[in-house]
């Protein structure tokens, strides 16, 4: 019997590192394609701050310096979230955490 649990357990842990590697996969595309965007954004706010290109249709009229800024701000706080989050409070910062979390729990228990 403990043969089969020990699968389970392994198949619910192999389900669940897919799972996360699929929303890694995902959180990576969208970032690729917001950088893609951002990059043609700064291409265009070049062209038309620098070099004077009339780009005066719709959407273009609006990039300014004050929405490259803010683009800006998003697209790094994007890839810091995508990139050194995982370096900083990754897997290991969450195991320590959760052994602290317990270990409170345990020194709070009273046993009679």
């Amino acid at each position: 019997m403990e043969i089969t649990m020990e699968r389970i357990d392994t198949n619910q842990e192999q389900e669940t590192l897919v799972q996360m590697a699929k929303e890694r996969v995902k959180k990576l595309k969208d970032f690729y394609f917001h950088m893609v965007f951002f990059m043609l954004g700064v291409v265009i706010y070049v062209l038309k701050t620098y070099y004077g290109a009339p780009l005066n249709f719709f959407p273009i009229r609006y990039i300014n310096g004050f929405v490259m800024a803010i683009w800006t701000t998003f697209f790094a706080i994007q890839a810091v979230q995508l990139f050194f989050t995982q370096v900083i409070l990754g897997k290991s910062w969450e195991e320590k955490q959760i052994k602290r979390i317990i270990g409170k729990n345990n020194e709070k228990q009273i046993w009679k």
